[in-house]
């Protein structure tokens, strides 16, 4: 059986969750890549500002072509260059999963996203079928392969705990679906992630933000003293 990929990036999911984020005026992709999930957003709303986060210079050649504002930085250590509150929607899709600094980087996400405004995610799913098939045989799950670029595992409910006990209170989950389903082909894999979601490949989570952030990514790692040197920027 033929096995479509580019499922795992779940675009109709995406675009449906933007539909569902109206009215916005500005969006930020975090790892924008080639532009795909902003430019669905232009189609959903033509006047919105778009921002992309970018290391690639591949990538950054094809988001200057679409009128995009790039920012080429690196999110683990640096502060995103937008003011508080300044974004209406913020989307990290196939991105987390890469990345050791989650606190600081939900820090970030947190303070420049708007009260009310709408987070975005998109992450492989450890507990798919596939992942649980395989740690049943003793197998290392395909979602974090000590050989690839993955770092982190995530599962709908770890999300969510993750946002409640960093910051309780502080994000409303709204929506959850799943993405592909290995090993299946695409005629038997979205009507299987749309109706097993936890099961699915990817997970792709839409949450609102709730209420004023005020540094709690940051103060979680050291009030719970986790004996790794998470990075907490240069005051903490």
């Amino acid at each position: 059986m033929m096995i479509d990929r580019s499922l795992g990036y779940g675009r109709h999911i995406v675009h449906d969750y933007l539909k569902k984020s109206l009215p916005f005026n500005s969006v930020l992709d975090i790892g924008a890549g080639n532009g795909r999930d902003l430019l669905m957003a232009r189609g959903v709303n033509r006047n919105a500002e778009l921002h992309a986060i970018e290391y690639s210079d591949s990538y950054i050649a094809n988001l200057k072509k679409h009128d995009i504002n790039i920012y080429q930085i690196d999110i683990e250590k640096e502060r995103l260059p937008f003011a508080d509150e300044s974004m209406d929607i913020v989307i990290a899709n196939q991105i987390l999963e890469h990345v050791k600094e989650i606190f600081w980087i939900f820090n970030e996400i947190s303070r420049v996203l708007t009260v009310g405004g709408r987070l975005i995610i998109g992450v492989p799913n450890l507990a798919s079928l596939h992942n649980r098939l395989l740690l049943l045989i003793g197998c290392q799950p395909t979602s974090i392969q000590l050989y690839s670029a993955h770092i982190r595992g995530f599962t709908i409910s770890g999300f969510d705990k993750f946002l409640s006990y960093c910051w309780k209170g502080g994000y409303e989950r709204i929506q959850a679906k799943g993405s592909n389903f290995y090993p299946f082909p695409p005629i038997l894999a979205r009507p299987l992630a749309d109706f097993f979601p936890s099961l699915a490949w990817g997970i792709f989570m839409l949450s609102k933000k709730s209420r004023q952030y005020n540094d709690e990514f940051l103060k979680y790692p050291l009030e719970n003293s986790l004996e790794t040197n998470f990075f907490l920027g240069k005051d903490w």
